[in-house]
């Protein structure tokens, strides 16, 4: 999960750079030989491009840095944790659910990931099977036992860690 993050990210840095430092000054050379610059659309869109890659290379770069920076070796293989795919049993209604721990920046959200920053995240955190999660919501406390978890460490088919 964390190796296929950084990969992914890695792609979309390289892209960028790409357009940063080719595409980009190719059409800011092409805007400026249109001549007059200040109602030259062209130009300012592609300084605006410019600025907005930049950006966002800034922000990508320093996500790769805090990926690097994790150890799954501190991640518990017995307890819900990050990347962990957690199977809850609604103590009241008897309704199972399943969740899938993400980063808050996973490049694909479905309806079962939720973020470990989020209330069902951090309520879920270092629990066990069998333990129960208090998740407290608005109008009520909804207490939710762990009947099953596939932590970051299982690995399910070559090369997919879940």
């Amino acid at each position: 999960m964390i190796e296929e993050l950084k990969q992914k990210l890695g792609e979309e840095v390289e892209k960028l750079q790409h357009e940063l430092n080719v595409t980009l000054p190719n059409e800011i050379r092409r805007a400026v030989e249109m001549g007059d610059l200040r109602e030259n659309s062209e130009y300012k869109a592609a300084l605006e491009r410019q600025q907005l890659v930049g950006a966002r290379l800034g922000q990508l770069r320093q996500r790769l840095s805090k990926l690097a920076q994790i150890d799954l070796a501190q991640i518990p293989a017995d307890k819900v944790g990050m990347g962990s795919k957690v199977t809850v049993k609604d103590q009241a209604t008897g309704q199972t659910e399943t969740y899938h721990l993400v980063f808050g920046d996973a490049l694909e959200f479905n309806d079962l990931h939720v973020t470990m920053a989020s209330p069902i995240g951090r309520a879920l955190l270092n629990k066990a099977v069998g333990e129960v999660a208090l998740l407290k919501l608005p109008g009520k406390i909804r207490k939710l036992e762990v009947i099953e978890l596939i932590t970051i460490h299982t690995v399910q088919t070559p090369g997919e860690i879940v």
